[in-house]
């Protein structure tokens, strides 16, 4: 397992203590965690942005966010995001999910 290190103002040092103490963890682990979980954020959050200006299909959305079709599809669905599909898409997405 690899290392880094980071410097965090007092008041982020002090809500990691919080948040560690809220989880009954130490803080590399809640550290790692607050990582992971923020990380999956950040691509839903990319993915959503691309996928609603149309730059990408349904299959890349879920390809940056790093998920499954069916999971993409049910974060669409709970963002309440407007399909930017045209019938080429539907094409490459119906051919993609017969690969799988």
């Amino acid at each position: 397992m690899g290392s880094i290190s980071a410097r965090l103002p007092d008041d982020e040092q002090a809500e990691l203590e919080e948040v560690a103490d809220l989880l009954s963890s130490d803080r590399s682990t809640t550290i790692r965690r607050a990582l992971r979980e923020g990380l999956r954020e950040l691509r839903v959050e990319r993915a959503v942005e691309r996928y609603q200006s149309g730059d990408v299909s349904v299959n890349e959305a879920a390809r940056i966010a790093g998920v499954s079709l069916g999971e993409w599809l049910e974060i669409a669905r709970e963002r309440n995001l407007t399909t930017q599909l045209i019938p080429s898409d539907l094409d490459r997405d119906a051919e993609t999910a017969l690969d799988i």
